[in-house]
C-alpha cells in the first residue's frame, strides 16, 4: 500500500445546455459546472464545502463520500456554475418576462412606493434563471468521484515523495550512527589512561603514603565511572530500532502519520540524550547532525496520512 500526502489538489468540469429554455429562444444558453478539491495537513479529518446555493443539496452526499476515502486532512471542496451564450447578454424568455411581470405587480400591491424592475434587473435575472433551469444532479456526484480519485492519485505522488526523502535521512542517521559507536571505547581508553597518569602524578607528590594498587584501582573505578557516564551505546540502540521501525512503516503504507509522528519524537529523544553525555567534540556534532536530520524529518511527516 503506498503512502500518502495530505497535499494535493484536483479540479474537473462539465458543459450542458440549459434545461426549460423556449424551444424558439433566440439566445442558446448553456452552463459549465466546475468543482475542485484542496487538501492540506491536519491532525483530523476536515472538511469545508463552499458550494452555491443550486448545489446546496449535495453536500451531504459530498461529505459521505469524502469520509469514505479520506482519513486525515483540511480539505476544501469549491463548486461553480458559469453560464455562457452565443449573444453578449441574456435573452429573456416570455414566460420569464410574465412571472416577474406578475411578481412586480404583487409587491407593488403591497408596497406602492417599491421601485419598478428596470432593463438591468430583468437581464440580471433572466441570467440567473438559465444557470438555475440546468440539472447537476447526476454530474455533481460523477465529478466528485472523479475529482477525489485524482486528488488521492495526486496525494499517492507526494508521498511517495515524502517517502523517498524519508529513506534518504534514515540512511543518513544510519551513517552517523555507525560513526559515534566506535567512539565511546576510545575516549574511555583514553580517559583511563588520563587517570591512571594523574594518580602516578598525586602518588610521586605524597612520597608514597598511598600503596600504587590502591591508586591505580581508584583510577581504574573512576574511570569506569566515566565510561558509564559517556555510555550512549543504549541511546544509538534505541536510535536503529526506531529506524527500522519508521522503515517498515513505509513499506507498509497506508494511514502511518501519526506513528510516524511518534517515532520521530523518539529519535530527536535520544540525539539529545547522546548530546548530554557527550564527551568529544566529534560525537557532539554527531547529535547536531543528526538533530538537523529528523527535524528535517520531523517537517515531512506531518503532511503523511
Amino acid at each position: 500500500m503506498p503512502v500518502y500526502s495530505m497535499t494535493g489538489y484536483a479540479s474537473t468540469q462539465r458543459s450542458a445546455a440549459a434545461a426549460g429554455s423556449d424551444a424558439d429562444a433566440r439566445s442558446h444558453t448553456s452552463s459549465r459546472l466546475g468543482l475542485e478539491i484542496r487538501s492540506v495537513n491536519s491532525r483530523f479529518l476536515d472538511l469545508t464545502f463552499r458550494l452555491p446555493e443550486e448545489l446546496r443539496q449535495h453536500e451531504p452526499a459530498l461529505r459521505e463520500l469524502l469520509t469514505a476515502r479520506l482519513k486525515r486532512g483540511k480539505v476544501e471542496v469549491r463548486a461553480a456554475i458559469e453560464s455562457s451564450s452565443s449573444n453578449l447578454l441574456p435573452d429573456p424568455s416570455p414566460r420569464l418576462l410574465q412571472r416577474l411581470n406578475a411578481l412586480q405587480d404583487g409587491v407593488r400591491a403591497w408596497l406602492p412606493d417599491a421601485a419598478a424592475l428596470s432593463v438591468a434587473d430583468v437581464i440580471r435575472l433572466s441570467a440567473t434563471d438559465s444557470t438555475t433551469d440546468t440539472d447537476w444532479s447526476g454530474a455533481v456526484a460523477q465529478l466528485a468521484d472523479q475529482a477525489l480519485k485524482d486528488l488521492l492519485a495526486a496525494r499517492e505522488r507526494e508521498g511517495e515523495r515524502l517517502a523517498v526523502m524519508l529513506r534518504d535521512r534514515l540512511m543518513q542517521l544510519r551513517a552517523l550512527a555507525q560513526q559515534a559507536g566506535p567512539l565511546v571505547p576510545q575516549l574511555v581508553e583514553q580517559q583511563r589512561n588520563r587517570f591512571v597518569e594523574r594518580w602516578k602524578e598525586a602518588m610521586a607528590l605524597a612520597e608514597g603514603t598511598a600503596l600504587p594498587e590502591a591508586a591505580q584501582d581508584r583510577a581504574l573505578t573512576e574511570a569506569t565511572a566515566f565510561a558509564i557516564r559517556i555510555d550512549v551505546a543504549e541511546e544509538l540502540t534505541r536510535l536503529a530500532s526506531h529506524l527500522d521501525e519508521i522503515e517498515r512503516l513505509l513499506a507498509k503504507g497506508g494511514e502511518v502519520g501519526k506513528r510516524l509522528d511518534f517515532l520521530i519524537q523518539e529519535l530527536h529523544r535520544e540525539a539529545n540524550t547522546m548530546g548530554s553525555k557527550s564527551a568529544a567534540l566529534e560525537l557532539t556534532r554527531i547529535s547536531v547532525d543528526m538533530k538537523v536530520l529528523i527535524e528535517q524529518m520531523r517537517e515531512q511527516v506531518q503532511n503523511i496520512e
